[in-house]
Parts: C-alpha cells; structure tokens; sequence
C-alpha cells in the first residue's frame, strides 16, 4: 500500500494486516506510512535484508505492530528485532526443493512465517507454488499463504488444509497498477471466503 485515498478505502474493508514496504528496490517502496489506519488493524513493514537499526527506527517512527522480512536475515537477527519488542513475520521461497528443516532455527523468534513463491526478486513474483509443499512443513510456527493469489483462488483456499494454517496474505493479484488495490476485488474476495 501506498496511496493515501486507496489506504483509507481498504482500511473500511475487514482486514487484519496492512503491508508497507520499506525496500527501496521495489516498485511498491514508501519511506513512512501516508495515511492513518484504524487501531484493529495490524501495520507490518516489509524489509529486505535492511540494517537493524534501519528497521527498529522505521518501526517506532511509523508505529508498526510487526516487521515481515523478506531477504537473508537469520534467526539471531530476528531474535534481536524480537528482544526490542517488535513482532516478526519471516518470509521463506518456496519451490519444489525447499528444505522445510530451514525453519526450525525461526521458531522460537517468529510470529509468523510467510510461504511465498520462489522467483528473481524477494517476493513480489506474482506466482503461485504448489501449495501442496506445504504438507512437508510440521513446526509449530503459523503461516501466511502467499504468492500469486488472485480472486479466482477462493476455491482453492477454502480447500487447502494445513493444522498451522493462519489466513493469506494478498497482493499484486488484486492491483490495478503497483500499489494501487482493487478495493472491490478485495471486498468481494473476503466476502466468499467468509460465506
């Protein structure tokens, strides 16, 4: 997100988190977040193997209830954003030869951890995996789905089954330009998988 008056629009809708992304390389990149959002809903910035600090600054500056990271960033750097507070979303590319072991060291430093697709950029790729991968995965840690999910996958969540399955996490599938989010694809979109 990243236009005041598409913020405030999506902020109306029943959401639990909105996305800042605070990496410079990305189409999508905002420096602070422009627009107030109602207390019920969850700010996480996104941050791409940024310095600490840079992150803990932004963090406070911009009030972020969770940081989601998106690059190399090890579990002791997760455990030190976590000593300050701060509640961590580590993000994993996935593709048939991810080694699901790879997240037992974030455990116990992570709230949450994103499933994305794997692809040239962190993040952002636009396509989806075979969720069905995520059967390998048997911590204890909740995660997001991500990656490619668009408005004809409602079908496909409702039937995907995972014990630590906690909800997905959407984007480029419901912009009309980087973004800018289609409000009543959104709409709709939470509608059916709420019927």
């Amino acid at each position: 997100m990243k236009i005041p008056e598409n913020i405030e629009s999506l902020s109306e809708l029943d959401i639990d988190f909105m996305g800042f992304i605070f990496y410079p390389k990305s189409k999508r990149y905002v420096d602070f977040i422009p627009a107030k959002i109602p207390k019920r809903i969850q700010k996480v910035g996104v941050f791409v193997n940024e310095n600490a600090e840079k992150v803990l600054e932004t963090a406070r500056k911009n009030g972020l209830h969770y940081v989601q990271l998106h690059g190399n960033e090890t579990s002791e750097y997760c455990q030190k954003l976590r000593q300050k507070k701060l509640r961590i979303i580590k993000a994993f590319s996935v593709d048939s030869d991810f080694d699901f072991k790879l997240t037992c060291r974030y455990q116990a430093c992570c709230d949450y951890f994103i499933f994305d697709t794997k692809g040239k950029n962190y993040g952002g790729n636009g396509v989806k995996f075979n969720w069905q991968l995520l059967q390998k995965y048997t911590g204890e840690t909740p995660f997001l789905l991500s990656g490619g999910i668009s408005p004809s996958d409602v079908q496909a969540i409702e039937n995907f089954e995972h014990r630590q399955f906690a909800g997905v996490d959407i984007n480029s599938g419901f912009e009309t330009e980087a973004g800018l989010k289609n409000i009543l694809q959104i709409e709709k979109f939470i509608e059916k998988l709420r019927l």
